[in-house]
């Protein structure tokens, strides 16, 4: 990974039980790999990532991660991978490898990114 990487995050993901572990370290190469100046901090207990604000956040489970956008009620979702009902909020469930879709995901972080522009 790049210098965009966090030891905070490297240190929460290693602390994760495997399933969620291994889910969140696909996850995290996707954002990163998503825009050259998107960063990674730990806020509110998870990974967050930012660029010129919130763009998305993974918040591990026993049995799945959420990928989740905070203003992804904004985003363009023609493959309807969004839930949540919230006002604002979003979040992909993701509960194996094969529900990863990096084209998708990346289209829907690149999103994120420019609504914060």
């Amino acid at each position: 990974m790049t210098q965009q990487t966090s030891e905070k995050v490297d240190q929460f993901i290693q602390e994760q039980p495997e399933h969620p572990r291994q889910l969140m370290n696909r996850l995290r190469k996707i954002l990163l790999e998503s825009s050259e100046t998107i960063t990674e901090e730990i806020k509110w207990n998870m990974p967050c990532y930012l660029e010129n604000g919130n763009v998305c956040y993974l918040q591990p489970a026993k049995a799945h991660v959420n990928l989740g956008f905070y203003h992804g009620a904004s985003l363009q979702d023609p493959d309807s991978l969004l839930q949540g009902t919230g006002k604002t909020m979003r979040h992909i469930r993701i509960k194996n490898p094969k529900d990863i879709q990096p084209e998708k995901f990346t289209a829907l972080i690149q999103e994120a990114i420019r609504l914060n522009q």
